[in-house]
């Protein structure tokens, strides 16, 4: 018996078809944040003052009786968290749905991402038994990777995303860095202290095979097309979450030195996302780089050869929320969005760095 050959399959990208972010209620400037802790030491003062910070959102501890902050238990913080995680979480996955034009009930995968607190059950399963989802909702939860993840997952829930064409997924990175501080007066500390602050960001991904590109429309959103990454195993300790005994709690560390690594091996990993494509880095419109800090930016733009307006989202981001770790990627897309200066044909990269040392990249077209 003979048979009839299959037709052949068409693999269809994921597109981006929502974002959205939160952030927790307080905001501080660099100084604000010395202040609130008494902390007088001029270099650790000048660390927060050149950063290129000038407001975070933060959920400090409370004043006691003399208007002193008190360090909070490991325990607190892990609270902290928590109740963070939902509030911030929650936020930012309804603004995502309601720009992708969807709501809670039409969400078939949910994939958590954080690294400034440890939940079981994770916060994919806390969210859709606060938010009510529907039980039945697929859900991953990725923890610990650092600034990096929020990339990583977009990788992951692409490939589910294009497995499962007609169903909508989305990416929640949540990071609580107000429950990942210890607060002392040391300059390895300062650097930590300096930098990050709270923020959520979603994304939602939806592919279609038909030609009518969605139950919305979506034909104008971005297709990802490809991610390429790059491990640094020589500089696996250079940026690290890890246990201080003297202080009793989690505390983050950085290496000096990571701005350089990150900015030496940036270029090579562009390369590599770019490679097969026909495209080149001058033929990028829009680069949307994660806002590490002032000299990861700047290393960054040196070694890509970008100029400052290529990185403006990532500066301003920066400036106005700090390192939001995981997320902040999403918070220069959605600055992009809300340019409406985008067209179609053109393309973008998305680019993150986090410990491992890690570089992750995507390309995007509109």
């Amino acid at each position: 018996m003979t048979m009839d050959p299959a037709p052949p399959t068409t693999f269809a990208h994921p597109r981006v078809v929502g974002v959205g972010t939160a952030v927790t209620a307080a905001s501080y400037s660099q100084l604000e944040v010395l202040d609130a802790f008494g902390i007088t030491d001029p270099k650790v003062r000048s660390v927060f003052l050149n950063s290129a910070i000038e407001r975070r959102n933060l959920a400090l501890p409370p004043e006691d009786a003399h208007g002193v902050r008190a360090p909070e238990s490991q325990g607190d913080l892990l609270d902290k968290h928590k109740a963070l995680a939902l509030e911030m979480g929650g936020e930012a996955l309804r603004a995502c749905l309601k720009k992708a034009g969807a709501d809670l009930a039409d969400l078939r995968h949910l994939c958590c991402v954080t690294s400034t607190g440890l939940l079981t059950p994770g916060l994919s399963a806390l969210l859709i038994r606060e938010l009510g989802i529907d039980r039945h909702c697929g859900r991953t939860d990725i923890v610990g990777m650092g600034c990096n993840a929020g990339l990583n997952a977009l990788g992951v829930v692409s490939g589910w995303s294009a497995a499962h064409p007609g169903e909508l997924a989305v990416v929640l990175c949540v990071e609580a860095c107000s429950a990942a501080y210890t607060v002392d007066s040391t300059m390895r500390t300062a650097v930590v202290n300096s930098l990050f602050g709270d923020g959520a960001a979603a994304v939602a991904l939806f592919t279609d095979t038909t030609s009518a590109q969605g139950p919305n429309s979506y034909a104008e959103a971005p297709t990802v097309l490809k991610f390429a990454s790059c491990v640094i195993p020589e500089a696996v300790d250079a940026m690290r979450y890890d246990w201080d005994r003297v202080q009793g709690r989690f505390s983050f560390f950085l290496d000096p030195q990571i701005p350089y690594v990150v900015g030496a091996h940036a270029e090579p990993v562009v390369d590599r996302l770019l490679a097969g494509t026909g495209l080149r880095r001058s033929d990028i419109r829009h680069w949307l780089v994660h806002s590490g800090g002032k000299k990861v930016i700047d290393a960054v733009v040196v070694n890509l050869g970008l100029t400052r307006h290529d990185v403006r989202h990532t500066v301003g981001v920066l400036r106005d929320h700090g390192n939001v770790s995981s997320g902040s990627f999403l918070f220069s897309y959605e600055r992009l969005l809300d340019e409406g200066v985008t067209r179609p044909g053109e393309y973008g990269v998305l680019m993150t760095m986090g410990p491992g040392s890690t570089i992750e990249t995507a390309l995007i077209r509109w």
